[in-house]
C-alpha cells in the first residue's frame, strides 16, 4: 500500500500484511498451523528473505488479496473453520492497514492429529 498525504507518503510492506494475516489465521479456532510447502522453503533458502509461512499477499494502492495454506485440527468442520478464517484475516488486515481486502483464498493442505501436535511442540522445545 502506498498513500500520499500533505505530510508525506505512507507505504505498507507486503511482509507486514503477510504477518498480520498469518497471526490472525493462527488465532482462528480449528487452525493447527500454517503450511509452508516445498517451494516456499526453497525460495526462503535461495533468496535469504523471511518469507511468511503459508501466506501469500498481493498488495495494491488500496486493495489486497491474500492466499493462505493451512493445516486444520482433526474433527473440525473444515468449511466453518475456513469461513471464520477468512473473516478474521479480512478484519485484521483491514483494521490495521486501512486496505480493502478483496479476497482471502484458503487452501487446506493437511489435518493435524493431537499426537502430531505434541511431537511438534516437543521438537520445538528441544531446538530452543
Amino acid at each position: 500500500m502506498s498513500a500520499e498525504n500533505q505530510t508525506g507518503m505512507i507505504r505498507i510492506s507486503d511482509d507486514v500484511v503477510a504477518t498480520i494475516a498469518g497471526l490472525a489465521a493462527l488465532e482462528t479456532p480449528g487452525v493447527a498451523a500454517m503450511s509452508g510447502g516445498i517451494s516456499e522453503g526453497l525460495a526462503k533458502r535461495l533468496s535469504g528473505k523471511n518469507v511468511q509461512k503459508g501466506v501469500s499477499v498481493e498488495v495494491g494502492q488500496l486493495e489486497a488479496a491474500i492466499d493462505l495454506r493451512v493445516i486444520v485440527h482433526f474433527g473440525s468442520k473444515i468449511q466453518d473453520v475456513c469461513r471464520e478464517l477468512q473473516a478474521n484475516v479480512k478484519e485484521a488486515v483491514e483494521n490495521m492497514t486501512g486496505l480493502h481486502v478483496v479476497e482471502v483464498n484458503v487452501k487446506v493442505e493437511g489435518v493435524a492429529f493431537k499426537e502430531e501436535e505434541a511431537e511438534d511442540k516437543d521438537a520445538a522445545v528441544r531446538i530452543k
